[in-house]
């Protein structure tokens, strides 16, 4: 060991602590989303579509860049891995053609 740190350990980088607002906290539903970008900026809107109705509301709109968007895409492929070895494989069911019932039940 080189002189001069012998018995230091290195510093650990610091874990960062999210703090939530409580009005953020309960979270809000989203069933729809929809992405654009730019070379600058990924756009993720989310909304709620709602039976009987053409359309979605948008109800939450995040602007990230490129970046943070490739490291969302590998986190939550991550964590639907993850899901899937604990709770079994999330199925996909098949899109319905046009004019066919879209799983809203009235």
């Amino acid at each position: 060991m080189a002189e001069g740190k012998k018995g230091k350990t290195p510093p650990e980088s610091p874990l960062v602590q999210p703090e939530i607002e409580e009005e953020v906290a309960d979270g809000t539903y989203s069933n729809v989303a929809q992405i654009v970008f730019s070379p600058a900026e990924f756009v993720f809107d989310f909304g709620r579509a709602v039976p009987g109705r053409t359309g979605f509301k948008i109800i939450s709109r995040i602007i990230t860049t490129p970046l943070h968007a490739k490291q969302f895409l590998l986190t939550l492929s991550e964590n639907v891995s993850r899901f899937e070895e604990q709770f079994g494989e999330i199925q996909i069911p098949r899109q319905p053609a046009p004019g066919e019932p879209d799983g809203f039940k009235q």
